[in-house]
């Protein structure tokens, strides 16, 4: 698939996935503030993400590629084990490192945090199908290179830090990413004739439209990564709500 190659190439030399602030995590090169931060803007999306996907699916006409999306939605709500839904396992993060989940909820998202929910919300809803289905592989197909750069700065962090930080929700994540990634494939591949997202049947203008969703959600997710990135001295307030407090006793 020339067109499938040429865009998922695309995507892993995105900025969303090679840029200063996910850099300097993987080695471990994060401050207290910055890490509070990440683990409170992250939870957004973690919080954000099945019912963004439910919009996606619901808003899909094309049932082969609805089949895939139900895949990927039913791994994210934990593959019908309760303890295995994704979110719960990022609460699950945030106990083990003194964080609470109710500040977590209730700390306001960070500007550029914001733009990437609300953006990737718009996109992945989009009655434009095509463009939807491009948002989707762009984040699918990115997922497995950041999940390999924010597990080892995490193990450094466990390690100097925080060493009874729970870390299976990124750790799970990287283990179902292949599938996920699969299932874009698959998605694409789905229906050729009348439907309009098999690769071989893709107009050059809904091939726009693809790359447009692509690169627009991944766009979004790289400014997230930047809004991280400088964390200005004493911002430990975000509006008007004090970043929360660890115990002192979850520290090494």
């Amino acid at each position: 698939m020339p067109f499938y190659d040429d865009v998922r190439a695309e995507v892993l030399q995105h900025g969303a996935i090679h840029n200063s602030f996910l850099t300097r995590f993987q080695a471990g090169h994060i401050s207290d503030e910055e890490f509070d931060e990440f683990a409170i803007q992250f939870y957004s999306f973690a919080r954000c993400f099945p019912r963004i996907l439910a919009a996606q699916l619901v808003n899909t006409e094309d049932e082969a590629v609805a089949d895939e999306l139900t895949r990927v939605l039913y791994s994210e709500l934990g593959d019908g084990l309760v303890k295995n839904r994704h979110e719960l396992l990022y609460r699950r993060f945030l106990r083990s490192i003194g964080m609470s989940v109710h500040a977590a909820m209730t700390t306001p998202m960070r500007t550029s945090t914001r733009a990437y929910i609300e953006g990737m919300e718009a996109l992945y809803s989009s009655r434009n199908h095509t463009t939807a289905l491009g948002a989707s592989f762009g984040l699918e197909n990115m997922a497995i290179t950041m999940w390999d750069q924010l597990i080892p700065g995490l193990s450094i962090v466990q390690a100097t830090r925080y060493p009874h930080m729970d870390m299976t929700y990124f750790t799970f994540h990287r283990q179902l990413e292949a599938g996920h990634e699969q299932a874009m494939a698959q998605a694409m591949e789905a229906i050729d004739g009348a439907a309009s997202v098999s690769p071989s049947s893709m107009s050059e203008s809904e091939k726009s439209d693809f790359r447009f969703g692509m690169n627009a959600v991944l766009d979004y997710l790289e400014g997230f990564w930047m809004g991280l990135e400088r964390v200005p001295a004493g911002s430990a307030q975000v509006g008007s709500h004090a970043m929360p407090q660890r115990g002192s006793e979850l520290r090494g």
